[in-house]
């Protein structure tokens, strides 16, 4: 559960990268398809090469999301719906896990929890000393409410 420090916190993050949204989102993609290459079956249809016009509207979309999702996180489940239906149901998007090598064994991981594994990398990255302990463990509970309830439709 997040703290209400934590949740303006959060907004305050995403509000203020939004102007980079595009640069953060198309690097946490290719972070996530570097690092679980199985996750780039659900982009063949697109050039997911660096740089790419499709890579760059993508992860520009995503992170608009989040920051959507971020500007009052007690209506995620609201906010997300339509990203819901989009994945479930229009694009189909397989809801089993990806099976990912996590310490001394194996796991399954959601693609949701994939990328937001990588945004946070990005966004330690991206905002250097100000992605502090505090800032890092309330983005990482966020991330992780935001793939759940984006996940909510598969199950």
């Amino acid at each position: 559960m997040l703290s209400k420090k934590e949740k303006k916190l959060i907004k305050e993050i995403w509000e203020r990268l939004t102007p980079v949204a595009e640069d953060i989102g198309s690097d946490a993609l290719l972070r996530m398809f570097a690092s679980y290459p199985g996750t780039k079956t659900y982009f063949s249809h697109l050039d997911i090469s660096p740089g790419s016009a499709h890579l760059c509207s993508h992860g520009k979309k995503i992170v608009l999301a989040i920051a959507e999702g971020a500007k009052d996180i007690s209506q995620l489940t609201v906010t997300l719906a339509p990203l819901q239906t989009l994945h479930a149901y229009q694009l189909r998007i397989d809801p089993t896990n990806f099976k990912v090598r996590l310490g001394s064994g194996w796991g399954l991981w959601s693609g949701s929890e994939l990328l937001s594994h990588c945004m946070l990398v990005t966004l330690a990255c991206y905002l250097g000393s100000e992605f502090t302990p505090v800032a890092h463990a309330a983005m990482d509970k966020f991330l992780s409410a935001f793939a759940a309830v984006l996940s909510e439709k598969y199950r």
